[in-house]
């Protein structure tokens, strides 16, 4: 049997567990030789415990049309949306505060998010998700 070789890697964010081959995810999966329908079972499959949250994953396909993907954690703006209980981040982060979070919910979403941050400790990681609030106008307490 041949050797696979890595064809392409790319990233896709779509709700976990409830995803569509519908566009705009289907027409990407199909022009980078993934069969969407194939996708779409397992990647719901694996993801059915994340009902409805946004979650990013990497597909890697190989010349023989199979592929693979990892799920990664939901994005921080998600995240950070869910716990202020806001819609969506400022358009004028600067001027227009939308929500406030506190530091404890800051410090669970850096844990949630710490296999994919590069920090090296869960305080540099709270770092960078009050960062990434206050690029969406969401003030962070305490």
């Amino acid at each position: 049997m041949a050797k696979k070789e890595v064809i392409d890697r790319f990233k896709i964010q779509a709700p976990g567990g409830s995803a569509t081959p519908a566009p705009p995810l289907g027409p990407v999966l199909g022009a980078k030789g993934v069969n969407p329908g194939q996708f779409i079972q397992k990647f719901n499959a694996a993801t059915a415990q994340l009902k409805g949250k946004v979650v990013g994953c990497v597909v890697t396909v190989f010349n023989d049309r199979s592929f693979e993907f990892e799920i990664k954690s939901s994005p921080a703006a998600v995240l950070i949306c869910e716990a202020a209980k806001i819609e969506k981040g400022s358009g004028v982060p600067n001027k227009n505060k939308v929500g406030k979070i506190t530091r404890e919910q800051c410090k669970k979403i850096a844990q949630e998010k710490m296999a994919d941050l590069n920090a090296a400790s869960i305080e540099a990681a709270m770092r960078i998700i009050e960062g990434q609030a206050r690029s969406m106008g969401v003030t962070v307490e305490g």
